[in-house]
């Protein structure tokens, strides 16, 4: 059966939102808006009727993350900021491997975001109140998982309760992504052996039509 490359594109572009997020808090502790609620807002419907409901069925609400994915896919450089985003994408991706191994932790996973999508209804999808609840869902059910993701950046930034709170739910908004990844039929060695049409891919999504 043909894979579906326009979906796996868009739910890798999801992971690599998420790391580019991440990646914006840890230097400069603020993230851009839109993209974060795009990506927190895609962990809250876990049977979508396609991949593009995930992202508010728009394909461009995944822009940073697609264009993102074309500089993972580009990059000569293994060093610096590049390196940094590969990182945390491939630590996502070994992260949902780990859940997926785990029926335990899956079961719970889906009975916290449930709970989440109790809370939307009195809290902004941004409120603090909401960002600490996904942070916590991260921290008791992702991380003991293992390996955990390094995050690297300004130190006095890192040391924030509250961006790291942010950068805890942007993880876990990544895993939901990884998942779909998975689900639509993405995998690791696409990575070594289909970069050339996950780009072309992604550029064709991103041109105006």
């Amino acid at each position: 059966m043909a894979k579906n490359y326009f979906d796996i594109t868009l739910a890798l572009a999801g992971v690599c939102q998420s790391a580019r997020l991440v990646q914006q808090l840890a230097h400069q502790s603020q993230c851009d808006e839109q993209p974060l609620r795009v990506s927190l807002q895609s962990l809250l419907d876990l049977n979508p009727p396609s991949v593009r409901a995930v992202y508010g069925d728009n394909p461009t609400h995944l822009r940073m993350g697609l264009e993102t994915l074309q500089g993972v896919l580009n990059a000569s450089s293994r060093e610096g900021l590049g390196a940094e985003l590969t990182r945390y994408t491939l630590g996502l991706m070994v992260l949902e491997r780990k859940l997926n191994g785990n029926r335990g932790a899956q079961a719970e996973l889906s009975r916290r975001i449930d709970a989440l999508d109790r809370q939307l209804s009195h809290f902004d999808l941004l409120s603090d109140t909401l960002i600490s609840a996904m942070a916590s869902i991260y921290v008791d059910i992702i991380s003991p998982l293992g390996p955990r993701i390094q995050v690297t950046g300004a130190p006095a930034v890192l040391q924030n309760t509250q961006i790291q709170a942010k950068v805890r739910a942007v993880l876990l908004a990544g895993i939901r992504s990884a998942v779909l990844w998975q689900q639509v039929g993405g995998g690791r060695l696409q990575l070594m052996f289909a970069r050339n049409r996950l780009f072309k891919e992604a550029k064709q999504i991103l041109s105006p039509t």
